[in-house]
């Protein structure tokens, strides 16, 4: 693949050098916590102000820096720029969260022109791929950007064309390709044809809005990854060395803790860990985490053993509001859906969850019904009696009113449902055991992964 830094020169790398404001030229956010969620409502959510020296003609321009949140995402920094006196902007965005566990790769298929509207925030070190056009804006060539899809291809147009001129004087076999290449890229802006749009992170900081929600996006494919070793070294990241023990600790007793920041307030705090055996399933790893600072609390699962050789399906018919005080374990690895109110929650989402089927359905409630790209000015006509419908239609589930099917879907056969006539069969839950497709297996990462007689390759080396 051919491999174009589109837009490197077109917003300059630093703002400006900033000088120390006085409390005449900045003003500062409204009190509270740093980092205000993401709303068109929010009138008290003002950017801070900071004259700063602008780098084209060397005069003070203005920078403006917004500490936000988007909810359910990241926490991030908006900043822009403008100078008065020689008209030059300049806008970015900043990651101002912690580099995540996991890498992840949006797959977007572009066939509307509704579909170039989508909210799209790009990291420095997410690249950007069309590979259509075999085209890509490699990583930390570009600055982070809080924009759309067609501002990501327009965004790469206005890179190609800034040096044309030069080209032209000194090289015009080349300048006449990169012009035949920026019509493909214009076309593209039409929608002529179906096209593919990749953004993949590693870093787990970029984003792609998917506008049908709460309903699965047929279009946008999401894929969480483990980082390589190169990815890791690129970020910055150094691998831990593992200790090796001399002997097994059992911990199944034991309450480990260990030092942690908040994922609110960024504060030090303490997380505990605990090994338990859930009842006719398996061993599991519960992380709870209680900030004293701001209050925040939160817990995660892990599962305790191995990838099952089968994947596993559950299906209970809920019937009586009782069923709602069933313990369940969700696996990050499993999906989940509800068929009669056309709802699927993808793998990753929410985490790893302990909880009963109650709390897990009111999680999802409030997933869906905050979310910002679906509330407010810029959510589309409908939209809103939508969510209502659905959060309506949900509260009646969880009261009773409405009998449904929920379905648990784990390639990794780590998801557990309890069955309350253990150890008899379950007559409303129906378990599944499948073999898992290729697909699933590239995603859980086993298809590169040797575990049988791997030690016999190593023996000549020795």
């Amino acid at each position: 693949m051919a491999a174009m830094a589109a837009g490197g020169s077109v917003e300059p790398g630093p703002t400006g050098a900033v000088a120390t404001p006085s409390p005449a030229q900045a003003r500062l956010p409204a009190p509270g916590h740093l980092f205000r969620p993401i709303s068109a409502e929010d009138e008290e959510q003002q950017p801070t102000e900071i004259e700063s020296l602008c780098m084209n003609c060397y005069r003070n321009g203005i920078t403006r820096l917004l500490l936000t949140k988007i909810p359910f995402f990241r926490e991030i920094i908006v900043s822009s720029f403008s100078c008065e006196h020689c008209g030059w902007n300049n806008t970015e965005i900043h990651s101002a969260g912690r580099i995540q566990d996991q890498g992840v790769r949006y797959t977007l298929t572009v066939r509307a022109l509704e579909d170039m509207n989508r909210e799209v925030v790009k990291t420095d070190s997410a690249t950007t791929r069309i590979p259509e056009l075999d085209f890509e804006i490699p990583a930390f060539s570009q600055k982070g950007a809080l924009t759309t899809v067609e501002g990501l291809i327009s965004r790469a147009i206005s890179g190609l064309e800034q040096d044309q001129p030069t080209r032209r004087a000194n090289e015009e076999a080349i300048a006449e390709r990169i012009d035949e290449f920026i019509a493909k890229l214009k076309k593209l802006k039409q929608v002529a044809s179906p096209f593919t749009l990749i953004i993949d992170d590693p870093s787990g900081n970029s984003f792609v809005e998917n506008p049908h929600a709460p309903q699965k996006d047929a279009a946008l494919v999401i894929t969480h990854y483990n980082r390589t070793l190169q990815q890791e070294e690129m970020l910055g990241l150094q691998a831990e060395a593992t200790e090796e023990k001399p002997e097994e600790e059992d911990l199944r007793n034991e309450v480990l803790q260990f030092n942690t920041n908040c994922s609110e307030c960024n504060a030090p705090a303490q997380t505990n860990m605990k090994v338990v055996q859930i009842p006719h399933f398996k061993e599991v790893i519960i992380m709870a985490t209680n900030c004293e600072h701001c209050g925040h609390r939160t817990n995660e699962v892990k599962s305790g053993g191995a990838v099952e050789p089968l994947g596993t399906r559950i299906t209970l018919h809920i019937t009586d509001p009782s069923d709602m005080t069933r313990d369940l374990l969700k696996s990050e690895t499993c999906s989940v859906e509800i068929p009669e109110l056309e709802f699927e929650l993808g793998m990753a989402v929410l985490g790893g969850k302990f909880t009963t089927l109650e709390g897990l359905l009111k999680d999802i409630r409030e997933l869906v019904t905050k979310n910002p790209f679906t509330l407010g000015d810029s959510s589309n006509p409908g939209q809103a009696e939508k969510l209502q419908e659905f959060s309506h239609k949900l509260d009646q589930i969880i009261e009773g009113n409405i009998k449904a099917h929920f379905i648990m879907d784990d390639p990794a056969g780590n998801s557990y449902l309890q069955n309350v006539y253990a150890p008899e069969d379950d007559p409303e839950m129906r378990v599944e055991r499948y073999q898992r497709t290729f697909e699933q297996n590239e995603e859980l990462g086993l298809n590169d992964m040797k575990t049988e007689d791997y030690e016999t390759g190593l023996a000549p080396q020795r």
